[in-house]
């Protein structure tokens, strides 16, 4: 996984498949794929994003980079490393 731990919070580098049938998280050997039910139409899919893993870390999500890409880097405020790294695997 590709998890850096910064000042703020982590770094969590991610690829998005979107148009899926249910969003889910799929942590794949160093690679994290998130698969979002929405289209890629006026920033919809990073909506998603933003909101799910802020529920699911319990504090705010921002992009980094790659608003307009399928491979994105996001920033999770105020969460350790292996905080990530155990929700990840409970996916």
């Amino acid at each position: 996984m590709k998890i850096t731990q910064t000042k703020d919070g982590c770094i969590l580098e991610v690829s998005v498949k979107p148009r899926s049938r249910e969003f889910r998280i799929l942590s794949e050997a160093d690679e994290i794929t998130i698969r979002s039910t929405e289209a890629p139409i006026g920033g919809r899919v990073n909506k998603e994003l933003i909101k799910e893993l802020s529920r699911l870390f319990g504090n705010p999500v921002e992009i980094v980079s790659g608003s307009t890409s399928k491979r994105k880097m996001l920033l999770l405020r105020g969460v350790e490393k292996s905080e990530v790294e155990r929700l990840l695997k409970s996916q």
